[in-house]
């Protein structure tokens, strides 16, 4: 057992040191320069030669498991296995609105501060870093599990990471800087393509199958389903391509789905639901239709063990994380797949008190300020510490897998 004040104070003058660097070199230019999903090679190439500026020095692999823009850097040998994860995709057109460069700044700290402190303690462990792209609706983590990031499954004794919010969203009371048990629920997704025929719209339009039509009728078809939906589910949609001009009737249209509910089996029946819907509106109009499915996100299992331990360490660093959610946010990550397969923390940290909320122009700002950053080095801080009680705690480590297991 480690004596962990003294942890504590390592890990916090370790990252009161880099927390400059990490701001220029990382966090600032990541928010400059937003990327989508799969094309984060910007990302990639400044994460990665950040790391190999880094002390102790690290053992980094670049393109990883197939992926162009996921990448690995690992520390220490022998012992349990603790995997840091890093977001940086962002959304179209409005950039970091979710906050990933923060992400990614606080998956870096906490990687760099608890191989700083395994070095400076010599104890054993190992702790890896995992570049993870295209969280934003593509399922990078879901490619990751299935291309073997975290296998062997048995030897990872937890897969961390946090995410920024608005203190609104989480109901923050006080001096409460974060939350550690995040619920998010599982996530269906996919596109529709339904195929008529083209026609002159003026001159001969019953030669034509609108398939314009059958997206506008499936649309109508969800609305009146949601009123025979549970109060906890989501349900959203928008139209891709709906033609070209008014004169040509559409032979082709495609819509795309998000399909929420509190568990996956929940999601799965409600997705079926909403694809008869489609299925209606192909009838109804003549065409035919087409599903193109997307990694299913599957609801967040929150590990009791791993989260009441970073809320104890945050505490020991003078942060006052609660520890169970307060209100619905039926919000979903691909990190809940990975708590389907190895023992999960997913917190959240709040980065702006503006009452702005995430997936808004204005957190886009909000997650390039000043407070953001500092609110990130404290995140960082406390999921080094919760990593090196995963590593050295049998206590914490044992609980963790038990309640995975229990799950």
């Amino acid at each position: 057992m480690i004596d962990y004040n003294r942890a504590r104070g390592i890990v916090s003058d370790y990252l009161k040191d880099l927390s400059g660097a990490l701001r220029s070199q990382v966090n600032a230019p990541l928010h400059a320069n937003p990327e989508l999903g799969y094309q984060e090679h910007f990302a990639h190439d400044t994460i990665t030669a950040f790391l190999e500026r880094a002390e102790p020095k690290l053992e980094i692999s670049k393109r990883t498991y197939g992926l162009e823009t996921s990448f690995e850097a690992r520390f220490g040998s022998g012992g349990p296995l603790v995997i840091f994860c890093a977001e940086y995709d962002a959304l179209p057109g409005i950039g970091h609105a979710c906050g990933h460069n923060l992400i990614a700044t606080s998956s870096v700290a906490a990687f760099l501060a608890t191989a700083h402190t395994l070095a400076q303690l010599q104890i054993q462990g190992r702790v890896r870093l995992l570049g993870t792209p295209a969280e934003e609706g593509s399922g990078g983590k879901v490619k990751l599990i299935e291309d073997g990031a975290f296998d062997p499954p048995e030897d990872v004794a937890a897969a961390i990471m946090a995410h920024p919010v608005g203190a609104h969203q989480i109901l923050v009371k006080g001096d409460e800087v974060g939350l550690a048990a995040a619920i998010l629920v599982a996530n269906h997704k996919f596109q529709v393509e339904f195929h008529g025929k083209t026609a002159h719209a003026g001159g001969e339009p019953w030669e034509g199958r609108n398939a314009l039509d059958a997206a506008v009728a499936a649309y109508n078809n969800v609305a009146l389903m949601k009123k025979q939906t549970r109060p906890d589910d989501n349900i959203h949609g928008i139209i891709e391509d709906g033609g070209v001009t008014p004169a040509i009737i559409p032979g082709y249209s495609r819509m795309s789905w998000a399909v929420r509910s509190p568990t996956y089996e929940r999601s799965k029946l409600l997705a079926d639901r909403v694809k008869q819907c489609m299925e209606a509106g192909a009838l109804a109009s003549g065409c035919t239709v087409n599903y193109i499915d997307s990694p299913t996100y599957q609801d967040l299992r929150a590990n009791n063990t791993l989260c009441q331990t970073y809320a104890d360490e945050m505490a020991g660093l003078g942060n006052n994380v609660f520890l169970k959610q307060r209100m619905d946010f039926p919000a979903s990550t691909d990190m809940g797949n990975v708590s389907y397969y190895v023992p999960t923390f997913h917190g959240t940290f709040v980065a702006s008190t503006a009452g702005v909320p995430i997936h808004s122009p204005k957190f886009t700002t909000e997650a390039a300020t000043d407070e953001a950053h500092v609110a990130t080095i404290e995140c960082g801080k406390g999921m080094a510490m919760l990593a090196l009680r995963v590593l050295t705690d049998d206590k914490v480590a044992t609980g963790a897998r038990a309640d995975f297991a229990k799950q």
